[in-house]
C-alpha cells in the first residue's frame, strides 16, 4: 500500500518555515543561582491564564537556564523593547553567567531584571511539562509591569516592531469572555457587535 504522507524530514523543514512566518515577541528569560544571573532569549513565550495569572515559556531540555529554574523555582520574563535587538542576540548565544558581562541588570525579588524592557513579569514555577525536545515551564505571575515602549518582534528571521493598523471595516463578531478589555468603539460599525479581548 502506498501513502502520500510527507517524509518526516519534509514536515520538519516545512514546519520550520511555517513557524518562521509567525510573528512573536522576543523575551529574555532570567533566573539566579547562588546570586549569579542566568538568561536566554526565547520566542516561545505567551500568556496562559487570567485566573490565576499565568504564562508559559518553552526551553530546550538541555538548556542550562532550565536547570537553574528547576533549582530556584522562580524566573523573570523580560519582554524586550524595539531598541534591544543586540540584547536579544547576546542572550541567544551560549555563555552562562558571562552573558551578563557588561549588561546592566538588577535583582527583582531574587530574579534578574533587564532595564529598558517594555514588559517585565516575575513568576514562580507552577509546573514543568515535557514537550518533545523542549520543556514547557508554566509560571504563575507574582508581579507584572509594562512601559510605554515599542516591543521587539521576530518575523521571518528578522527583528522588527509592531505598527498599528487603521481601524478595520466591517462587522466584528461577538467573542464572549469573562475578563479583558473592550475593543475600541471606533472599530465597530452600526450593527456590529462589541467583544472582549483577554488582555
Amino acid at each position: 500500500m502506498t501513502t502520500n504522507a510527507p517524509a518526516a524530514e519534509d514536515v520538519r523543514v516545512s514546519f520550520l518555515e511555517t513557524m518562521a512566518a509567525v510573528c512573536s515577541p522576543v523575551t529574555v528569560i532570567t533566573a539566579c543561582r547562588d546570586g549569579q544571573p542566568f538568561g536566554t532569549t526565547v520566542s516561545a513565550f505567551a500568556s496562559l491564564s487570567m485566573d490565576p495569572p499565568m504564562v508559559l515559556v518553552s526551553l530546550n531540555r538541555n538548556s542550562e537556564l532550565l536547570g537553574v529554574i528547576r533549582d530556584s523555582g522562580d524566573f523573570g520574563a523580560n519582554v524586550l523593547g524595539s531598541h534591544q535587538a543586540a540584547t536579544a542576540i547576546r542572550f541567544a548565544t551560549k555563555g552562562g553567567t558571562a552573558k551578563f558581562a557588561g549588561v546592566q541588570w538588577r535583582s527583582e525579588a531574587g530574579v534578574p531584571r533587564l532595564p529598558g524592557s517594555c514588559c517585565f513579569l516575575r513568576c514562580t514555577v507552577a509546573r514543568l511539562a515535557d514537550g518533545g525536545d523542549h520543556v514547557i515551564v508554566l509560571g504563575q505571575v507574582l508581579a507584572a509591569e509594562t512601559a510605554a515602549r515599542a516591543p521587539l518582534t521576530y518575523h521571518n528571521r528578522t527583528f522588527g516592531t509592531h505598527t498599528a493598523l487603521p481601524a478595520p471595516r466591517g462587522r466584528l463578531t461577538s467573542v464572549p469572555a469573562q475578563t479583558g478589555h473592550r475593543v475600541p468603539p471606533e472599530w465597530l460599525v452600526p450593527g456590529g457587535h462589541s467583544f472582549w479581548l483577554d488582555y
